[in-house]
């Protein structure tokens, strides 16, 4: 087994051969993986830039003739993905480092997420002090700022490279000693608006003997929790907190895509599925929301978040939206409604309380969702323990039922 680095060796030949030498002169096999697409790479690689050309269906010299860097990222890109992938289903990668700018950060680490949660991953980057939600997605990627350039080996680059490959050296030449029982597992959304209700819930399933796994509903969770349901690791889903959704409709700062709700539908893995935090729709800072929202219910929830309280004819859409995912389930799915508030902020007294808004959520779950999803209505809050209690219980009857325990 080796560890992969994903590099361009037209341009970063040196620091890729400083980093391939401190794997090597610590036992480590290395496989390096040439995503370069202008020059001629410095020193011969494993895999050829034409290689991952060709595995994504095109080939250098067409890109290289198209002149055109964002097709190139992005072909370089899944044809490393592709090639990481093989490299891990054939047992030969233990691993996964990549070193550059913003360019190479994109193609290495689309190869990280196209490997499972778990295996090290760690990508050395100029842009790593930024927004690298877009690198990172629902994966385990280490992003390490490279603070400068990466351009020839110095004092400062030498000494981050060395300690990010030192990094990697520590993850694949240890056993984390880590004991995984063989438990059912079920994921769980949350927020922190939904959090007393998936603390009774995930209590009630521990009890019953489930792992639990929870997800912060922030869109990278969301997309984890999607992509562990496909990966076969979830055996269950108690969805408390569909936020995601109304972020996705109406323009706010943590959607999971329009594929949220999607992998339990597909793969027929039991769940029950709430309607937590429809309420709002997220921003950061006050100043930063956009100015076509002026006039709407907001929420400061700390200084760099701010909440936006949806509309009626937003969850009117929200509820034609989830029924819609639910009612192409292929497994057992119940859908459960807390009648008296989806979130802490929803209830009586509280600033998002708008029964016009919540009623419009509801009305449209009734009308249209499909008679194979379990309807079940509460007149509670959604942090009620009861309501909790019994999505939990359902769950459990679900899998059981299932014999996922």
């Amino acid at each position: 087994m080796a560890v992969v680095i994903v590099g361009t060796l037209d341009t970063k030949g040196e620091e890729i051969g400083f980093a391939t030498d401190i794997l090597e002169s610590h036992g480590v096999d290395v496989h390096v993986v040439d995503v370069g697409v202008v020059g001629d790479p410095e020193h011969d690689p494993d895999t050829s830039a034409s290689e991952v050309a060709e595995a994504a269906d095109t080939t250098l010299q067409h890109l290289r003739e198209a002149a055109d860097r964002g097709e190139a990222m992005e072909s370089m890109g899944d044809g490393a993905a592709t090639i990481a992938r093989r490299l891990h289903d054939e047992g030969r990668l233990e691993g996964v480092l990549g070193l550059g700018g913003s360019g190479n950060t994109s193609v290495a680490t689309t190869a990280m997420r196209a490997l499972p949660v778990g295996v090290p991953k760690v990508m050395v980057s100029t842009v790593a002090s930024g927004d690298v939600e877009p690198y990172v997605g629902g994966k385990d990627v280490m992003m390490v700022h490279s603070v400068a350039d990466i351009e020839g080996i110095n004092r400062l680059t030498q000494r981050v490279i060395a300690n990010s490959v030192l990094a990697m050296v520590g993850m694949v030449r240890n056993d984390p000693a880590v004991d995984i029982e063989d438990e059912p597992t079920v994921a769980i959304s949350m927020f922190g608006v939904t959090t007393p209700c998936v603390q009774a819930a995930r209590d009630y399933l521990e009890e019953q003997g489930y792992e639990t796994i929870v997800f912060h509903a922030t869109g990278a969770g969301g997309r984890a929790l999607e992509d562990l349901v496909r990966q076969g690791i979830i055996d269950g889903v108690l969805d408390v907190t569909t936020t995601e959704w109304a972020d996705e409709l109406v323009g706010g700062v943590l959607s999971a895509g329009p594929d949220r709700l999607d992998a339990a539908a597909e793969t027929g893995t039991p769940q029950v599925v709430s309607v937590g935090a429809l309420d709002m729709v997220n921003f950061g800072p006050r100043e930063s929301v956009p100015g076509t929202f002026e006039g709407r219910t907001f929420h400061e929830h700390n200084p760099a978040v701010t909440l936006m309280r949806t509309t009626a004819t937003e969850t009117e859409e929200l509820g034609r939206i989830i029924s819609e995912k639910l009612s192409r389930s292929r497994g057992a799915t119940a859908l459960y409604l807390p009648l008296e508030g989806v979130s802490m902020l929803d209830v009586e007294g509280e600033v998002f309380h708008d029964p016009e808004a919540d009623t419009a959520l509801f009305e449209t779950l009734r009308e249209t969702i499909d008679d194979t999803v379990e309807l079940v209505e509460y007149e509670t809050e959604i942090n009620d323990e009861r309501f909790a209690v019994a999505m939990a219980k359902r769950l459990d009857e679900y899998m059981s039922t299932t014999n996922t325990v």
